[in-house]
């Protein structure tokens, strides 16, 4: 099977003002689970195209309650009540933090390897979830 790619999900992450990055990284967030391809499609197609949570703020605001019935419909049977606050944790961490960093690794004053360190401080993303978020977004690399 091949991978999942940002265009497939119409994710275009070169543009800051449409959460491209944002995007690719909840995306990339679901693919990297113990799931089924097309149920991690599922589950982002259904929290951002269908319910707007596009950007780390809207998803940080969302309830867990929420998180979990929106995962449930795109067809999580298991891990929907951790999965649903690993997503609101990352939703909170981005908020505050994605594009102060992303800005510091593209003006250099902080190194790809301490953001891909940031990255992996969240639970939920391991290796496989980094591999897969840079496989398409090259940050401070023109």
């Amino acid at each position: 099977m091949t991978p999942i790619t940002a265009a497939e999900l119409g994710i275009a992450i070169s543009q800051p003002t449409a959460h491209g990055l944002y995007k690719w990284l909840l995306a990339s967030f679901l693919i990297g689970k113990r799931i089924r391809s097309s149920v991690a499609f599922e589950a982002y197609r259904n929290l951002v195209d269908r319910h707007g949570l596009d950007t780390p703020e809207k998803l940080a605001g969302c309830t867990h309650r929420d998180l979990v019935r929106l995962l449930g419909q795109a067809g999580y049977a298991r891990y929907d009540e951790s999965t649903a606050t690993r997503l609101h944790e990352l939703g909170v961490g981005l908020a505050a933090e994605l594009e102060s960093r992303t800005n510091a690794v593209e003006s250099g004053s902080m190194k790809s390897a301490e953001f891909d360190a940031w990255l992996l401080s969240f639970k939920g993303i391991g290796p496989k979830t980094l591999e897969i978020f840079k496989r398409e977004a090259v940050l401070g690399e023109k």
